[in-house]
Formats: structure tokens, C-alpha cells, sequence
């Protein structure tokens, strides 16, 4: 399949990525034809070849409905030291052609991810979404009730496809005296490991509003370290300019 096929809110297209799942140790899945399954809008899975699947697939006598892909049924994934429970689907009569001889295996659910010989982690990377990181000379300032919490002339500025830009500052230009560290951590495919601090203004705390990637993946090495703030949940001023608060999933 050269071209990507779509039905409702789903659009499926042919993968070149090499990609194996492990679980307990052991190969579940080894292929090279992987497809790239749209099944909400912000990233794809993966469904694999039913040739690709080493790992032996059980049925639960299970069935899940989707109204864009049909009837799945439910599978558990058994290796010599493991089960996933309920970890597999397929959809044999799926009015998705394309699906019918494939597995989507849960992503969570195996123990590693491979795409050719790296690690990815949280969900396949997007082939359409880019991210970039540059260097920039542009004043900021982030205000949260009317108190300048960060002021930077040195930020780097990270663009990633339909996020708004994020503005990471080094942590001198930050008000290092009103962070409160918390355990929350979040995972990206493409800038890593994520850990999180609240912020304590004028009596009232902000859960988990400042971000930071320690030890980022090699294509987000410049914000190593760096302080990033909600665009959405604080007054960010650019060169003066107060931005709109976007509309995102952290709004």
C-alpha cells in the first residue's frame, strides 16, 4: 500500500521503520512493513503483520467494537516468561482492508519498543511531526497573577508540528525560590523524560506548570536542563507582546 487510506477518522499508511515489541525478555513482534494507524488525531500505532508476530496469540473469546475499524478480537500475548492479558487485537472483518491480516499489539502492555535499533517510548513517532530547536535573542517574560515569575533574553525556542511554540529559559532567569518539585514525570517519543515542579504565588500553588527534559533525546539536546512554562495556563509576553493562551489537550 503506496498511499494512505482512510475511513471516518481514520487514516492508515504503510510504514519502512523497522519495529519489534519485546515482552519479559522475549521477541513478540519483528517486522518491516508496519503500518502507521491514525486512530485518534494526534499520533498513530502501529498494526503489524500477523506473519511478524512471533509470540502466540490466545484468544479471550473477547470482542471490542470500533465503529471506523469493526469487530477486534481480544487476544492475550503469551511468551515462554509471560502473558500480557488482553495485550493483542484483530479485526478479520474489518471493513479496513488493510487491517485485516495485522495485529495492533497495546503499547503499554509490552515491555520495549524498537524502531530499527533505538528505543522508543510513550507512541510511535509521528512521521509528520518535525521538531526543531533554535537559539533566540527574544525577550521573555512569564507572569502568573500579576507577579514575574521568569524573565529571559536567552531562550531557546522549540517548534514542534501543531503544538504552539514553547520557550525553554535557563534556569537563572527563572524565580528558582517559587518552584515546588513534584514527582509528576511525562514521556515524549521525541524529546524524552520530562520532570515537573508546581509553583507557589501569592499564597495559591500551581500544580506541575514548569517542565523540564535533564537528559533529552539527541534530536532535543538544546533544551537540556532548560525551564519551560504552560503557554496555556500562564500570561507569556514575547518581545512585549502578550500571547493568546493557546486552545491545546493542556489548556
Amino acid at each position: 500500500m503506496s498511499e494512505g487510506t482512510a475511513r471516518g477518522r481514520v487514516r492508515v499508511e504503510q510504514g519502512h521503520k523497522r519495529v519489534r515489541a519485546y515482552l519479559a525478555g522475549e521477541l513478540v513482534a519483528d517486522t518491516v512493513a508496519p503500518l502507521y494507524v491514525w486512530e485518534n488525531p494526534h499520533y498513530p500505532a502501529y498494526y503489524l503483520p500477523e506473519a511478524d508476530v512471533r509470540a502466540k496469540l490466545v484468544a479471550t473469546g473477547e470482542t471490542t467494537h470500533s465503529p471506523s475499524r469493526g469487530d477486534a478480537v481480544v487476544h492475550d500475548v503469551v511468551v515462554g516468561a509471560g502473558t500480557a492479558n488482553g495485550a493483542a487485537l484483530r479485526y478479520p472483518d474489518s471493513p479496513i482492508e488493510a487491517l485485516r491480516s495485522t495485529v495492533r499489539l497495546d503499547w503499554g502492555s509490552m515491555d520495549e519498543w524498537l524502531e530499527e535499533d533505538e528505543p522508543v517510548y510513550t507512541h510511535p513517532r509521528d512521521p509528520y511531526t518535525r521538531v526543531d530547536v533554535l537559539a533566540s535573542s527574544r525577550h521573555v517574560r512569564i507572569e502568573v497573577d500579576g507577579v514575574t515569575v521568569a524573565e529571559s533574553d536567552r531562550p531557546h525556542i522549540l517548534f514542534e508540528t501543531g503544538l504552539p511554540p514553547r520557550y525553554y529559559l535557563p534556569l537563572p532567569d527563572v524565580r528558582l525560590d517559587l518552584l515546588v518539585p513534584s514527582s509528576t514525570e511525562s514521556h515524549c517519543p521525541y524529546k524524552g523524560t520530562a520532570g515537573y515542579w508546581s509553583l507557589r504565588v501569592g499564597g495559591k500553588t500551581y500544580e506541575d506548570l514548569v517542565w523540564t527534559y535533564r537528559t533529552p533525546l539527541p534530536e532535543s539536546q538544546k533544551i537540556a536542563g532548560l525551564a519551560c512554562f504552560y503557554a496555556e495556563r500562564v500570561d507569556q509576553y514575547v518581545d512585549g507582546v502578550r500571547s493568546e493562551r493557546p486552545k491545546t489537550a493542556f489548556s
